[in-house]
């Protein structure tokens, strides 16, 4: 049995693709539209269906839309449409997502997404629609924090766990609880909007004068450089009731900081305290929630998903403070992973006798043969040179402090680069972090992060064991501070991937070889792309990316193209 997910309703539009149990490929829409999260979260954008990600989830499989048994959407319009015409001026529960004028439009998209899907496809991706008939009884409208949480669940490692999930908004809530037991999910809570701590960072970020629904973690990064000047009004903000409830007044930021920072201005050092306030106030709140799912669920394990979860620094506020035993995060743990959580819940409900795979990856996108790469290759004309053993050749490149494009094997699903599509180099020199934030356009208070091998994590890194989605930070151990200067933030932490052979052999041999060079198995691994640009994709974004940004040097595949080679 086939069963395609399908995330579209706000933004980091994606698909993902499940047979008996068995994630098959699972993709954002931006990497192959070019356009960063898809499209923004407006509602004239709902329609607006992820085509090629659904198109690429088919081709992986070798499958048309007629083949597929069962399509789940991660939003389910009928929830919001009911509960407007009941809600009756209750400020605690939501009466509309967007403003009165916008919202009869976005559920009415909502509503048509099956016609949008069968008419929709664009022209060049037709091969696959051939034949499609959507019934009625294929087509799921999933509730969207359902689906954060079977994405956080069903993947984990655990047969039983507590589950929180935490973002913006969905129909009506924006935090959820759930207990989950082997094929089970049951709702234990949850808060409504308007009431939202994903929707308090968002509005923050704005203030701060980044941009909402995509550069809350730049915020978080911001954090680190501040004082908790601002944390009692925060506070004062929030009204928790010990249940597992809370409220947040609507206030202005204007009011109660001052004015906001515009885009492109230089940074005051009151906007630095005001996100550090915004990230402490953000840590206690869930602290204290995570507390009261513990009591009241009595599990040993925590798995979290929601755009909120992708907040590192909170994570590891929650692994080391909070109740829980032991904490899972979805790897792709925003609105991109509800297709995925879709698609799960719905192939939970006609598969229960088939045990959930463990997500122990996140390699789910496409790959490409060398013959691709090399074709490509000759087709523009570009001298490149074959490698004999890639990893011991590339290592050789990152000792000697240069910057590579990495491309290898199936692309990341969510939004870290986790080895497959990364910008790699030496953490040894300090000045590497302000070298890559000028390659990549970046702000120059942006850390970069490492990937360890694993085995040896915790020699490198405070309590470090397993944590290969890049999703919890780690204080860098003082004896090796100076070893690895260059991605230690601030604070004195990192945002470690530990890698091990099973997930990405290649990957942990280059480190493995570059260990052995330097004694040093840490790289530094960013993302494969430059500022407003999503993760490259193909081998031609590759290439495009590596021609116009000052890298030293692409390995792609078994091919290495160097610039200096060409002069």
């Amino acid at each position: 049995m086939y069963t395609l997910g399908i995330n579209a309703a706000f933004h980091d539009s994606a698909a993902a693709l499940i047979k008996d149990g068995v994630l098959i490929a699972a993709a954002e829409d931006e990497r192959f539209t070019h356009i960063k999260h898809g499209k923004r979260p407006i509602p004239f954008s709902a329609y607006e269906l992820p085509f090629h990600a659904i198109d690429y989830c088919l081709q992986e499989a070798g499958i048309t839309m007629k083949e597929v048994d069962h399509i789940a959407y991660s939003f389910d319009p009928s929830l919001l449409n009911n509960h407007q015409q009941k809600a009756n001026g209750n400020n605690n529960v939501a009466t509309s997502i967007f403003s009165e004028q916008w919202n009869d439009l976005f559920l009415s998209y909502m509503q048509q997404a099956p016609q949008h899907l069968r008419d929709g496809y664009p022209h060049h991706l037709q091969k696959r629609l051939s034949g499609m008939v959507i019934q009625p009884e294929r087509w799921h409208f999933v509730e969207h924090h359902i689906a954060h949480a079977a994405s956080a669940f069903f993947p984990s490692p655990f047969k039983e766990a507590a589950v929180l999930t935490l973002d913006g908004r969905g129909e009506l809530a924006s935090t959820s609880y759930f207990v989950g037991k082997d094929n089970s999910l049951q709702k234990v809570g949850e808060v409504c909007m308007p009431h939202s701590l994903g929707m308090l960072y968002e509005k923050m970020t704005t203030y701060l004068g980044f941009l909402h629904s995509s550069d809350e973690y730049k915020v978080m990064a911001l954090a680190s450089y501040g004082k908790p000047v601002y944390l009692d009004k925060f506070r004062s903000f929030i009204h928790l009731d010990g249940k597992g409830c809370y409220t947040i007044d609507d206030f202005s930021p204007e009011e109660a900081f001052g004015p906001a920072r515009k885009k492109g201005a230089t940074f005051e050092q009151r906007y630095f305290d005001i996100a550090h306030s915004l990230q402490k106030v953000l840590e206690e709140t869930v602290l204290e929630l995570a507390h009261w799912l513990y009591k009241e669920t009595k599990q040993e394990n925590l798995c979290m998903a929601g755009g909120v979860a992708l907040n590192c620094v909170l994570n590891a506020i929650i692994r080391d403070k909070g109740p829980f035993k032991n904490v899972w995060v979805q790897p792709a743990a925003g609105d991109a992973g509800t297709a995925l959580g879709a698609a799960i819940w719905i192939d939970r409900k006609f598969n229960a006798g088939t045990p959930a795979q463990p997500m122990e990856h996140a390699y789910w996108g496409p790959a490409y043969s060398d013959a691709d790469v090399e074709n490509l290759l000759q087709w523009m004309k570009i001298p490149y040179r074959r490698l004999n053993n890639v990893a011991a050749e590339t290592a050789r490149i990152l000792a000697q402090n240069k910057v590579i494009g990495w491309f290898q094997g199936r692309m990341e699903f969510g939004p870290r680069a986790l080895g497959s599509r990364s910008i790699l180099a030496s953490p040894a020199e300090a000045s590497m972090q302000q070298k890559l934030n000028e390659i990549k356009d970046r702000e120059d208070f942006r850390p970069v992060a490492p990937v360890v091998m694993e085995e040896v994590a915790g020699e490198w890194f405070e309590n470090a064991t397993v944590s290969p989605f890049m999703l919890f930070v780690y204080n860098i151990k003082p004896d090796k501070a100076d070893k690895i200067p260059a991605v230690r933030h601030v604070d004195g932490t990192a945002r470690i991937q530990t890698i091990n052979k099973k997930q990405h052999q290649l990957y942990y041999d280059l480190l493995y070889e570059f260990n052995k060079l330097t004694g040093v198995p840490v790289l530094i691994n960013t993302s494969f792309n430059t500022r407003g640009e999503p993760i490259v994709c193909s081998p031609k974004d590759a290439i495009a990316c590596f021609w116009t940004s000052p890298f030293d040097a692409l390995v792609i595949n078994s091919f290495l193209l160097e610039k200096n080679a060409v002069a």
